[in-house]
């Protein structure tokens, strides 16, 4: 059986691998971990704030959409943003958002969820005497959160912030069922045209492992470092 297999396919494809389907991958998850931590760290104030309407309202959000499978929020986005983006605009028709404009919408959207509660759990990790002190000091609200709590929680909160993200890299495959051409469709796409789809998917798999190892053994070097200086 593995006689037969022919891993100079992988040497010939490389260029086209890395440079095409990696650097899709790795654009959407930073883009998308960006825009989720942002649009999180928003839903994790709302949910700390003094105002209940706005703290149900971001728990109602975080809950739905950590109940659902990312697969399915990722074909909902992209049938139905456009008809938002016709809604929104008052177009005579659907708007064309494309499928790589669809997959960012659909991480923010559900990675923000994760970020939230990573942010909120952070937030409050922080001793309440520091907001005390700092309203003591004549500092509002916006300010305690912008310039003492959210800098300590955010620091905290780092690694598990980074191994979100390790998640969110190895989710970026699934938009594979939008036939766009990120890491693993370019292997797809590869292994389909050269019929060599087991030497193809076991390349793919090691660089998915190899690149998740090294960034949780970083993870763990900063989770090390963080600890000396608490």
């Amino acid at each position: 059986m593995f006689g037969n297999l022919d891993f100079d396919v992988i040497r010939r494809a490389l260029p086209y691998l890395f440079y095409e389907g990696m650097t899709f991958t790795l654009t959407l998850t930073f883009l998308a971990a960006l825009g989720g931590l942002i649009f999180g760290t928003a839903l994790a104030l709302m949910r700390l704030s003094g105002f209940k309407i706005l703290g149900r309202i971001a728990g109602i959000y975080v809950d739905f959409m950590r109940s659902l499978p990312l697969v399915l929020v990722i074909f909902w986005f992209y049938f139905l943003v456009p008809y938002i983006g016709q809604w929104v605009t008052g177009a005579s028709r659907p708007i064309s958002v494309g499928a790589f404009t669809s997959s960012l919408v659909t991480f923010i959207m559900f990675e923000a969820a994760y970020f939230s509660e990573i942010m909120r759990a952070g937030i409050q990790s922080i001793s309440r005497g520091q907001p005390a002190a700092a309203s003591a000091l004549g500092l509002t609200y916006a300010q305690t959160m912008r310039y003492v709590v959210l800098p300590q929680a955010f620091r905290n909160m780092l690694p598990v912030l980074i191994t979100q993200t390790i998640v969110l890299f190895q989710d970026t495959s699934l938009v594979y069922v939008l036939s766009i051409t990120d890491f693993l469709g370019a292997a797809s796409k590869v292994a389909q045209r050269d019929g060599r789809l087991v030497e193809m998917y076991l390349f793919a798999a090691v660089v998915y492992f190899t690149i998740s190892c090294i960034a949780s053994y970083g993870v763990r070097r900063l989770q090390a470092r963080i600890a000396i200086i608490r």
